[in-house]
């Protein structure tokens, strides 16, 4: 990693973004009810960036309820309404990357790839941001429904970390909140960019590695023979894309059948509530 730092992060350079402490006008926090959604949201995050915080401001839930199923591994999922929809919250295991094999960056991943959430919440600690900002690159390679949750901002401001959000939107093509969640900063906004995204009224273009020459025509030629083996795979260029790269797990699930039984469990999800 080279010693320049990108524009959107530089220290003491760049104007103090204060997030607002509006009221959370259109929220209703609805706990454990996740009944008739009209859509979900996953929230997804390095560990220690006030994922649960996020969660718990928007459901009003204090606990974990559950386990993933056949998991040791704590699942979290509450409902919220906000003007007038309802939106069911997952809250994926915290992860620093989705590339390699352990049980937690399998789940986050999967449910990214495979639940299909309306849209991904990236919570990033704004005093590391540089460190949270690989998750957030992979995620957006598997989805462009997401925004980004700049979190800790009052801990940013306190260390002489300044960070120009709309600059770092432009770069990753998704909106980016600033938010404090422990007091309540800046999560109006995230609720109206994550209202926006999932419903399609906000459209993104996230920053994505583009392949060139003949890796990008291995890339094509094998996402085509994924599409035709499993016609529902929800990014058959991202697997493609993990398979090149030498990814053992993604490598497994195709050999092993998983990947077409993952692919046959989402077509049997339930669907949710009819769009207003």
């Amino acid at each position: 990693m080279t010693s320049k730092r990108p524009k959107s992060i530089r220290r003491r350079r760049l104007p103090v973004v204060e997030p607002e402490a509006r009221p959370r006008l259109g929220l209703r926090q609805l706990g454990i009810d996740t009944t008739d959604w009209d859509y979900v949201v996953a929230l997804a995050g390095n560990p220690n960036t006030g994922k649960s915080t996020v969660f718990n401001a928007l459901t009003g839930l204090r606990q974990h309820v559950g386990n993933w199923p056949g998991k040791t591994v704590a699942r979290a999922e509450g409902g919220f309404e906000f003007e007038g929809d309802k939106y069911k919250l997952v809250d994926l295991p915290g992860t620093y990357s989705l590339l390699s094999a352990s049980t937690d960056e399998e789940i986050a991943r999967d449910f990214i790839l495979f639940g299909r959430p309306d849209c991904t919440i990236i919570v990033a600690d704004a005093t590391v941001l540089e460190r949270n900002l690989n998750l957030a690159l992979q995620i957006l390679e598997i989805t462009d429904k997401a925004v980004i949750c700049l979190n800790l901002m009052d801990e940013a401001r306190r260390k002489g970390i300044r960070v120009n959000h709309k600059s770092l939107a432009r770069d990753l093509g998704v909106p980016v909140v600033p938010t404090v969640a422990r007091t309540g900063h800046g999560m109006d906004d995230l609720l109206r960019a994550a209202a926006g995204v999932a419903s399609g009224g906000i459209r993104t273009q996230p920053h994505r590695i583009s392949a060139r020459g003949e890796a990008a025509r291995s890339v094509d030629e094998l996402a085509r023979l994924l599409e035709s083996a499993y016609p529902t795979l929800p990014n058959s260029r991202w697997v493609a894309m993990r398979l090149l790269e030498g990814d053992r797990r993604v490598e497994e699930a195709v050999r092993d059948g998983e990947l077409a039984d993952l692919v046959e469990e989402q077509s049997r999800a339930p669907e949710p509530a009819a769009h207003h």
